[in-house]
């Protein structure tokens, strides 16, 4: 990925319009400062968007790991972290959340020791366990689509790993020392689904290799008191200047080393001080321009939602992608992920339709609580997936939004009506549609929102959003 300076520029230049991503005193200074900066400015602003995933995924660990031992969503390293509710509006811990699955997570470092993810029989009910590196790439999805039901133990090994598992026991390598497990099982809500649900994650089992098969207690860690524990994980690292970012990106890539298709790229930052299993050279940073670096390429990332040269799809106001879990050199949409919906899945599990503006012919507005809208789908073409779909509503910020139901998504768990030429409308709007329509409401706040599609384990025959031939409905302004 190379940004020269006409595409940033030109990106600058769209951000202008793009205020629902934007920070506060994003262009204090003139835009044409760092179009006349140096080439290592530019230079730093890829690295940033190169590491974004990394950072994002270490400062993710250090707030979620800061306990003592496991509490609502958080547990030390090694713990296995079992939300036993659906998140809130409350949880700020990853953006984009889901109100489908109850997390089942962990963080472990395999850089010294393998750790044994044992999961039960989950009979014919959904679930994966995908397993993150330290770059966002989904490397092993155990879970109904790949692997059955049944139940199974898997070591998860890191790069250096030169040992034996034991029988039985499948092998999943991981290219870093820093893994997220980020287990999803569905429920449906109710206090009978749920009571089934934690007796399945009770049953999940995470063990380091020395202790498998072994009684064995994971030990209580130690709080950090410095870690802040209340900031959102995106804001920590936006906050960061450029120094201090890179700091911890070259500290973090001693352990996560980069791919060996990222070498030619990661070999050019050598030129501002990044050089892999080294410390940052700060004295290469030059600070007349480093200080625009974060803000810049933060903006450049959120962009590629809108001028995404392929990567993301625009289909009746609807923007997805299918390139989310494998990246490959694709370090602006890893970014992008990142930034909007930390531990996405393979698209063969979960692809994530996302709509910020309603849109009537040739007109868009961002979507606003003082209107009502509905979107419509027709007879027979409710979204085509063999695990579920929903809707998730979120404000702007891409969190949950307190409503009179508690309700944050809507999905054919909620029973939806019917209208009687066979099409189902769902309703989207702050106020009540009227108890008759209710099971059809997705409420809204009062300002600006966001929505969100979900389509878990999708068809992949037609028809089938993977190949384009399920066309998603478009969001349509009510009366």
């Amino acid at each position: 990925m190379d940004l020269t300076r006409r595409a940033v520029a030109l990106g600058g230049v769209g951000l202008l319009a793009s205020a629902s991503f934007t920070t506060a005193n994003a262009f204090e200074s003139p835009l044409i400062d760092p179009i006349e900066a140096a080439d290592e400015f530019w230079l730093a602003v890829e690295a940033y968007i190169y590491g974004y995933p990394l950072v994002t995924t270490e400062m993710t660990r250090r707030v979620v790991t800061n306990v003592e031992k496991p509490v609502g969503s958080k547990g030390p390293m090694g713990h296995i972290i079992k939300l036993r509710e659906y998140p809130g509006p409350a949880f700020k811990d990853v953006t984009a959340p889901n109100a489908d699955t109850l997390y089942t997570t962990a963080f472990v470092d395999v850089g010294k020791e393998p750790w044994v993810l044992s999961i039960p029989d989950m009979k014919d009910r959904f679930f994966l366990f995908p397993m993150l590196d330290g770059w966002t790439t989904v490397f092993q999805v155990p879970g109904k689509r790949t692997t059955g039901g049944a139940a199974h133990s898997y070591a998860i090994t890191g790069p250096g790993f030169k040992g034996q598992v034991p029988d039985g026991v499948t092998e999943y390598r991981s290219p870093t020392s820093l893994v997220w497990i980020l287990g999803r099982i569905y429920c449906d809500g109710t206090p009978e689904d749920y009571k089934l649900v934690h007796a399945l994650q009770d049953q999940c089992k995470l063990v380091p290799l020395s202790a498998y098969g072994k009684d064995w207690t994971p030990p209580p860690a130690k709080v950090d008191p410095d870690i802040d524990m209340k900031t959102a994980v995106r804001e920590q690292v936006n906050r960061m200047d450029a120094v201090e970012y890179f700091t911890l990106l070259s500290e973090l890539m001693k352990t996560n080393p980069p791919t060996a298709a990222d070498a030619g790229t990661v070999a050019k930052f050598a030129q501002i001080g990044i050089v892999p299993g080294q410390d940052f050279d700060k004295t290469k940073l030059d600070g007349t321009w480093a200080g625009r670096v974060p803000e810049f390429a933060f903006h450049r990332i959120m962009l590629h939602f809108k001028f995404s040269d392929g990567d993301i799809k625009d289909v009746n106001g609807w923007g997805y992608t299918t390139s989310t879990g494998i990246y490959g050199t694709n370090y602006l949409q890893r970014a992008l992920i990142t930034a909007i919906g930390l531990g996405a899945n393979r698209p063969q599990d979960a692809v994530y339709p996302t709509s910020l503006k309603s849109k009537d012919g040739l007109i868009a507005r961002g979507y606003h609580g003082s209107n009502n809208y509905v979107v419509t789908f027709p007879k027979g073409q409710l979204p085509p997936v063999r695990g579920f779909w929903s809707i998730t509503m979120y404000n702007d910020q891409y969190f949950f939004v307190d409503n009179p139901l508690n309700r944050y998504s809507i999905s054919a768990r909620q029973n939806l009506k019917a209208n009687a030429d066979g099409s189902t409308d769902i309703y989207i709007q702050h106020e009540s549609p009227g108890a008759d329509k209710e099971s059809n409401w997705l409420p809204a706040p009062k300002d600006k929102f966001i929505l969100m599609m979900r389509l878990y384990w999708p068809d992949d025959s037609p028809p089938s959003i993977l190949d384009g031939s399920w066309v998603i409905p478009a969001v349509k302004k009510a009366g």
